[in-house]
């Protein structure tokens, strides 16, 4: 497999409610500690999961956000080494950009979002 999907995020006008849903149906817990993009979700709205079995990390890790002005969306982000080169390659092979480069803040990751040629949302993560 060339990049790999690195992180999932599911995006609603209301990422209480939304976080509660996937706590009760499998068993997440969330840290809305983290600082978020704010293209992304309201600060303080986005929980990040690190799915768990028997203790250890299993998964892809993820996050659940939004606010009252964000689009409900579900998206995947795939690792690249460069998200505006990236961003630049799916449009030219039919994609649309439609989010970023975005720096996370207080970190050293840019985020962005493009629409494949049938109009599926996918992300994009890589280092600033």
């Amino acid at each position: 497999m060339g990049q790999p999907v690195v992180h999932f995020e599911i995006i609603g006008a209301d990422p209480a409610s939304l976080r509660g849903y996937y706590a009760d149906l499998f068993g997440w817990e969330f840290d809305t500690s983290g600082p978020v993009a704010e293209s992304v979700s309201d600060q303080g709205a986005y929980g990040f999961t690190q799915p768990e079995v028997d203790g250890m990390p299993s998964g892809i890790p993820g996050g659940v956000g939004g606010g009252p002005g964000y689009e409900r969306h579900v998206v995947f982000y795939v690792g690249v080494p460069d998200v505006e080169e990236a961003l630049r390659k799916a449009e030219s092979l039919g994609g649309r950009r439609a989010m970023g480069p975005a720096r996370a803040p207080g970190r050293d990751l840019v985020v962005a979002h493009f629409a494949d040629p049938e109009g599926n949302l996918i992300g994009l993560a890589g280092p600033v």
